[in-house]
């Protein structure tokens, strides 16, 4: 059976990634596609590591399976609450909007002063990082923050550690930063979320699928100092992804408008898709707080989300993958 060939890039967005994990699960249940590499920040760096992971180890079934088993022990050793169950003390609500509303207040090095992070356990018993580096055929893109200037670090496949994967899910008012190789990191949503144009470089897919989970606007101005910090929150971690999408679409547009193409670049711009699959009316309905909520039926909720819009965008879309573009270049993620 042919398959066609794409790229995926894998937005972060705390346990809302359990969507993303549903999209990939239906993406690889459909034995017509093939995922040259993936780039990730925060939960789609996790969702992207631990695929490629399941992938070498099992193929298709393996990466699904690896997902399952994933996501299951983030919802059963995180609980209701990651951010409570991530703190090295109690809180006085069990929620995550008290927890959030004490890091206005408290750094998380005196909520968490042992630096407590239940994520970093599961990382690294269920992936092989040594076995990732050396045995995985895909190509892997993963992006963290520099503390230091605000620049932008993309780590590849053979530069992955368990510290690489979690520096690019370090929120900076949830845990203690994180360092590799001598230099602090942040969340990698910050600069790149996620990083697009190394898969443009260094991945010869004609189609780039990128997965979305922040909502992508709203024509509500927010007026309340909790939906103020929010809407910055949502721009902050989405202006990154439209700044860089907006650019790869004009730059494709020139290479069209050229008579010849002069170079690499120019050809792959010419031949290059943009495909988005996200779920704006569902995740603009999803409270901010619930980026924390690691309960068993709310993760399985997104999966089934995800895994249905996957479904319906292949319908759609698949005779359209190696042949043409089918996000509109009016999407509010690809307008100036």
């Amino acid at each position: 059976m042919s398959r066609k060939k794409i790229a995926l890039a894998l937005q972060g967005g705390g346990s809302h990634g359990a969507y993303t994990w549903g999209v990939l699960d239906r993406l690889l249940e459909d034995g017509r596609i093939e995922i040259e590499g993936i780039s990730g920040a925060s939960a789609g760096a996790m969702n992207a590591v631990v695929l490629a992971h399941g992938y070498t180890a099992g193929g298709r079934d393996g990466a699904r399976e690896a997902l399952t088993r994933f996501w299951g022990s983030v919802s059963e050793k995180l609980g209701h609450n990651g951010i409570a169950a991530a703190s090295a003390v109690p809180v006085p609500d069990p929620t995550a909007r008290a927890y959030l509303f004490l890091t206005r207040f408290f750094s998380p090095y005196q909520l968490n002063p042992l630096n407590i992070n239940p994520l970093r356990d599961i990382v690294a018993e269920q992936v092989d990082f040594e076995r990732l580096r050396s045995e995985c055929t895909m190509k892997l893109f993963v992006s963290a923050t520099r503390v230091s200037n605000g620049a932008l670090r993309i780590f590849s496949r053979e530069e992955l550690t368990v510290d690489a994967l979690l520096a690019s899910a370090c929120l900076p008012s949830i845990h203690h930063t994180v360092e590799v190789e001598g230099s602090a990191y942040w969340d990698g949503g910050l600069t790149a979320n996620p990083p697009l144009s190394v898969l443009l470089y260094k991945c010869s897919a004609r189609d780039l699928l990128v997965v979305v989970l922040n909502p992508l606007g709203s024509d509500e101005v927010p007026s309340t100092p909790d939906a103020i910090a929010e809407r910055l929150s949502q721009i902050g971690f989405s202006s990154t992804l439209s700044a860089e999408l907006q650019a790869i679409a004009m730059a494709k547009a020139e290479a069209l408008r050229a008579r010849f193409a002069l170079g690499r670049l120019d050809r792959r711009l010419r031949g290059l898709n943009i495909h988005l699959i996200d779920s704006a009316q569902y995740m603009a309905g999803l409270a901010p707080a619930s980026r924390y909520n690691t309960d068993s039926g709310f993760i399985e909720a997104l999966r089934d989300e995800g895994r249905s819009r996957a479904a319906e965008w292949l319908g759609r879309n698949f005779k359209a993958i190696g042949m043409r573009t089918t996000v509109s270049l009016d999407s509010p993620l690809l307008q100036s």
